[in-house]
């Protein structure tokens, strides 16, 4: 079971993330030099995490391109990410209208929301800084979405909401202190890092509470239906259009992305910390295990 059996007082939480929110919360617009120019020669994102390193396509690659190819998938994650949290507004206002409101437990979720539109603001900003195009998620998960945020509640909706937010998270948090990214990246990274820790906490504790109440029939439903939102969830980040920057087909990249056996490791590694968590409170289990082993979210 989780080592967080006995999370805490939900009003305790809710107040003391409010007090955090007060003392470390950033603006953006004032936070963010928007007008620095973009460095010269740096990545935008790590190389060895880029989908096509390692591949025969990789190797024709020049560094220019490299570096560009970066900057598109970077671009596509924001792009997937800032609309996720999108869709995690609805489910959190959703969440608190049958909330008492003077509770510090609803009071934190509509700062959560607040936290969310400013990393909307700045994520969109950030892509169109660096002139990307608009990148998102497959058509098919983009209208499948407008369903999930419309229904969905319960231990699958937290469960959900964190696996997309500590997937994004593992790859900001290793860009923070990297010298050799963009520094518009690094401090993108570091706000969204910092105040997205505590929605995890929140959306963390949540879960632990609900997962006892669950029967074995809903447990096998909100596992199924975590699964198939974290195997949309990292499908999704990169938009197969990102392969037109160095000249390549679409469908040819992503082909190759998926087959690449270094690509298939970075998903590994960004879910590790969220997958550990979900099995240790029996969100990961029975059937819908093969679900995330598609996903290379489990080995």
């Amino acid at each position: 079971m989780t080592r967080m059996l006995d999370p805490k007082d939900r009003e305790a939480t809710g107040a003391r993330l409010l007090s955090s929110s007060a003392r470390n919360s950033y603006d953006p617009e004032i936070d963010i030099d928007w007008d620095a120019p973009l460095a010269e020669g740096k990545a935008y994102l790590p190389l060895h995490r880029v989908s096509l390193y390692g591949t025969e396509i990789w190797e024709r690659l020049t560094p220019e391109q490299r570096i560009e190819l970066s900057k598109h998938e970077i671009g596509s994650v924001a792009s997937v990410g800032l609309w996720f949290e999108i869709v995690l507004i609805q489910l959190l206002a959703r969440y608190v209208y049958d909330k008492d409101p003077r509770t510090a437990h609803a009071q934190y979720a509509l700062t959560e929301i607040g936290d969310e539109t400013r990393h909307i603001v700045m994520f969109a900003k950030a892509i169109e800084r660096f002139g990307l195009p608009r990148y998102g998620p497959p058509r098919v998960v983009h209208e499948l979405a407008r369903a999930f945020k419309a229904v969905s509640g319960g231990a699958s909706m937290f469960a959900s909401v964190l696996v997309a937010e500590e997937i994004t998270d593992r790859l900001q948090r290793s860009m923070m202190d990297a010298e050799d990214i963009q520094p518009l990246i690094r401090m993108v990274n570091r706000i969204h890092v910092v105040e997205e820790a505590r929605h995890v906490r929140y959306a963390r504790e949540e879960l632990v509470r609900l997962m006892p109440t669950l029967g074995k029939a809903k447990l096998e439903l909100h596992r199924l239906v975590t699964a198939v939102v974290g195997f949309a969830i990292v499908d999704s980040l990169i938009d197969p259009n990102v392969y037109k920057s160095i000249g390549i087909d679409p469908a040819e990249g992503r082909r190759a992305a998926l087959r690449n056996p270094h690509h298939q490791a970075t998903r590994l590694w960004m879910g590790e910390k969220i997958t550990e968590f979900l099995g240790d409170v029996g969100m990961i289990g029975g059937r819908s295990t093969k679900i995330w082993r598609r996903a290379h979210l489990l080995p």
